[in-house]
């Protein structure tokens, strides 16, 4: 969502000065802002009353609140999407820390950088850090063998190129002899290997009608378990972090609110759905409070970033916390370990 034309047409340069020092000053101190710390801090030399006017105007359409207890005020939903979209600069990551945090994900698997970009975001926000995994068409298969069990039952083991095994076990229609299974497997593996699952479904058909006939249910019915075992294992995602947010006063407070927050997290899909429409984003993308359209999450932001290998879109990365988050920090923070992740993973 982008704040409304209306209502930035609406703000004058001294209502948009007012407006980002009380988000800066709550992101940073987490109380209500009064009239004298938005005259100290903003560098306006106008009067505490000029500054209330503007402050009920404010009010008046959405962007700030007054909580009962204070006479400051804090900004809304809204009134952070309007920082996010007009008023927030962002200092991008100084080269020498860049390097650093490059240095961290450089392992020869890929299933272990996903993990450890999702570490990389908690520790560095504080918060959570979620990495979904790549989709399962870009999941490319080194080697299919075929491995008897007993009669109408056969273990099928696919390799990934990354050194990565998966196990599934078939029941077949028929009995296959060991010596059937390794013709099957070595059909497979040199007709298939290196590409990725959905460029393998797309030649299955004609190329299957090579082989006898009594092989294509056995190959048929191991491109439906490698698929459903496939999109298992990588329409999911990775997270870390999610105990640091039991420590966030905002977040804490409200065990009910915490309760629905951690069943997102441990449901997955309506989350993996949120970061399904990240990956369409251009850059980085945040959703603030009840913009993710989950119950769970109102009282949270989410920011997130599409990730690429090889140049194309393979997943979502995101840090989920409060509200009041620094997001002038929090968002050079994803946008540069997408990037990485995304040059990492290209490297394989």
């Amino acid at each position: 969502m982008v704040c409304d034309a209306r209502i930035t047409a609406m703000l004058n340069d001294r209502a948009q000065i007012l407006l980002k020092t009380l988000v800066e000053r709550y992101v940073s101190d987490g109380q209500p802002v009064g009239s004298r710390a938005l005259q100290q801090f903003s560098g306006l030399e106008v009067s505490p009353a000029t500054i209330r006017n503007v402050m009920a105007d404010l009010e008046a359409i959405g962007l700030v609140a007054s909580p009962h207890t204070s006479a400051g005020r804090i900004p809304t939903a809204l009134g952070y999407r309007m920082f996010i979209d007009k008023l927030m600069v962002v200092q991008p990551l100084s080269e020498s820390r860049v390097l650093q945090l490059e240095s961290q994900l450089q392992p020869s698997n890929p299933s272990r950088l996903v993990t450890q970009a999702s570490n990389l975001l908690s520790e560095l926000t504080r918060f959570a850090g979620v990495v979904a995994t790549p989709k399962r068409s870009s999941v490319k298969v080194r080697q299919i063998e075929f491995l008897r069990l007993s009669e109408k039952r056969v273990l099928l083991i696919i390799v990934m190129p990354d050194g990565e095994v998966e196990n599934r076990v078939l029941v077949t229609p028929k009995d296959y002899s060991q010596s059937q299974l390794t013709e099957a497997g070595n059909f497979l593996s040199q007709h298939y290997a290196d590409l990725a699952f959905g460029d393998i479904h797309q030649r299955m058909q004609s190329e299957l009608r090579q082989l006898q006939h009594d092989m294509t249910a056995l190959m048929s019915a191991a491109m439906a378990a490698s698929d459903e075992a496939m999109a298992r294992k990588h329409e999911d995602y990775v997270i870390s972090g999610e105990r640091n947010l039991l420590h966030v006063n905002d977040l804490s407070t409200n065990m009910e609110q915490l309760r629905k927050l951690f069943n997102v997290f441990e449901q997955k899909t309506d989350l993996l759905h949120l970061l399904d429409a990240g990956r369409r984003a251009q850059g980085v993308h945040i959703f603030v409070g009840n913009e993710s359209g989950l119950a769970g999450l109102d009282e949270c932001s989410v920011v997130s970033a599409p990730y690429t290998a090889d140049g194309q879109i393979v997943g979502t990365l995101a840090v989920v916390g409060p509200k009041r988050m620094n997001y002038e920090r929090v968002v050079p923070i994803v946008d540069i370990t997408a990037k990485l992740l995304s040059n990492a993973l290209s490297q394989h």
